[in-house]
């Protein structure tokens, strides 16, 4: 796994939202009728999921939906127009 993998990610969900590939989830969620609220629910659903795996102790559960909620950010930054730039420069501003 590349110490990039957030890049990568990024750079895929970009080009999804372009090409627009035929049985692609993140093609779905661009084309999908409810749009942005499909990636909002999604998201309030990962954090639940995310709670009930960190009050359960498990580990590699937290860790998956960890990654959910990750994937569904990018999505959401890209239909937004944001880039990782824009995280980056917000995340500096908390140091």
């Amino acid at each position: 796994m590349s110490d990039d993998i957030i890049d990568e990610l990024f750079d895929l969900i970009e080009s999804r939202k372009e090409t627009l590939p035929e049985g692609s989830y993140t093609t779905s969620l661009f084309t999908h009728e409810k749009g942005e609220n499909a990636v909002l629910e999604k998201l309030g659903e990962e954090v639940t999921e995310l709670i009930l795996a960190a009050k359960d102790d498990d580990h590699d559960e937290l860790a998956h939906e960890a990654a959910d909620i990750v994937y569904h950010m990018l999505v959401l930054l890209s239909m937004k127009d944001m880039d990782l730039e824009d995280l980056r420069a917000e995340l500096a501003n908390r140091r």
